[in-house]
């Protein structure tokens, strides 16, 4: 699919869509706590949908309505061979412990680019914890047999936080007593505080977090109810898209974003600030306003999912802005560092990758251009939101893309007033 984006001001209310990081998360907590879940404000992207696939695989009955669905689940009791993550990085590194949970031989699978992703964590890890792990030179599918049993491990948590959330979960459900999971050099820590907050939630049996450096399971038994609720909160990562949109073309409010999240990407609003926005932010809304942006600094270390909004919003700043962090992008959707310099080049946005640093030459002025988004949701939403201040319209192939976290973007921003056709028809909100 080809959607066009024509130059133009955005004005008008809008609710950021639900958290696909907390959705999935609940989705996985649902599950291992028997019982009834409401899971309120529930997520329909593609990861969300992966995650709610996953489960109904894994044993748990999910009835769906517009504004909740509901989880009953017996605990982790397969019902399928195969557990298919489709392309969720988080699906693949929070589910495969889950799955490993099980004493039934299964295989773990996903497609596009979570086939080509790194997996030596799990076999490096997994046997360790009595699981038996098969993988294709590291990469999918996984052949995995359980079940799992908690012990005293070090991980390394500069890959990503994603496979720690899996472990915690999986500890908690295993009943792990008396032993810590060592974490060296954790990155993205926010994501970590998000995973304890869901567990805490569900009434799940949560560890003492040591400074990060390791989570110890006391012998505390913990008994969660048997019916909850829980509410996805707004995404900040999909959000930050509309908040970048807003300071570069609003006016606009954005709400359902809680100040309170542990989210990573709530970080988003620091960088607004640096930049010299236009911005007011009240409880669970933000009102953004176009004015004069400047060149920043940024460290998206924890946060590496900015960096496409965080590039848009760069390129409409006088001066050069540095955002470091540029390793923790090459095991994306696509190398992000690249695509977002081959792209954003082709706007007329020069974007200098040195070691950790990306440099982006701001306010020498958007071009019109044809954008690919290589299949990457983040590339195509940060193409369109740079797209409403190039002197032209701006087209972007595979734009359904968007699918994977915010697959209501391009009507959102329509009910802003941006201009967008798709197969060079008008899209209708």
């Amino acid at each position: 699919m080809q959607v066009t984006i024509q130059p133009g001001a955005l004005s008008g209310n809008l609710r950021a869509p639900a958290s696909k990081s907390s959705m999935q998360r609940a989705c996985a907590a649902a599950l291992l706590c028997k019982g009834t879940t409401e899971i309120l404000n529930p997520g329909h992207s593609n990861d969300d949908m992966a995650a709610m696939d996953t489960i109904t695989r894994l044993g748990a009955e999910i009835e769906k309505s517009d504004d909740k669905i509901v989880v009953k689940s017996k605990g982790i009791q397969p019902l399928s061979d195969t557990i298919f993550c489709g392309e969720s990085g988080l699906g693949i590194r929070m589910f495969t412990p889950l799955v490993a949970l099980s004493e039934r031989a299964l295989r773990i699978d996903g497609t596009g680019s979570l086939r080509t992703r790194p997996m030596n964590f799990f076999d490096e890890i997994l046997p360790k914890l009595k699981v038996n792990i098969q993988s294709q030179q590291g990469k999918l599918p996984l052949d995995i047999q359980g079940p799992l049993q908690p012990a005293d491990i070090t991980v390394d948590g500069s890959l990503s936080s994603q496979f720690l959330t899996g472990l915690l979960m999986a500890y908690s459900a295993a009943g792990a007593s008396g032993v810590s999971i060592h974490v060296n050099e954790l990155k993205s820590r926010p994501y970590i505080d998000l995973t304890l907050s869901v567990m805490r939630s569900f009434g799940m049996k949560v560890p003492e977090n040591r400074n990060y450096e390791s989570f110890y399971f006391d012998t505390t038994t913990v008994t969660p109810a048997a019916t909850r609720s829980y509410e996805v909160e707004g995404d900040w990562s999909g959000g930050a898209f509309l908040l970048v949109a807003g300071a570069i073309a609003g006016n606009i409010t954005v709400g359902g974003l809680d100040m309170n999240s542990t989210q990573a990407d709530k970080a988003i609003l620091q960088a607004l600030q640096d930049s010299g926005a236009g911005m007011s932010v009240r409880d669970k809304e933000i009102e953004l306003r176009p004015s004069s942006l400047k060149a920043f600094q940024f460290d998206a270390t924890d946060c590496p999912d900015l960096f496409p909004p965080l590039v848009a919003l760069a390129a409409c700043c006088q001066g050069t802005t540095v955002i470091t962090g540029v390793s923790r992008l090459a095991h994306k959707e696509s190398d992000r560092g690249i695509t977002l310099q081959d792209e954003f080049g082709k706007m007329g946005i020069k974007i200098t990758l040195q070691d950790d640093l990306m440099l982006i030459e701001g306010g020498t002025g958007l071009k019109a251009a044809k954008v690919h988004s290589r299949h990457d949701h983040r590339i195509a939403m940060a193409c369109a939101v740079a797209a409403l201040r190039a002197d032209g319209p701006v087209s972007i192939d595979e734009a359904e893309a968007i699918n994977k976290s915010y697959p209501d973007f391009y009507e959102h921003i329509q009910q802003l007033g941006a201009d967008v056709t798709t197969h060079g028809i008008k899209v209708h909100g």
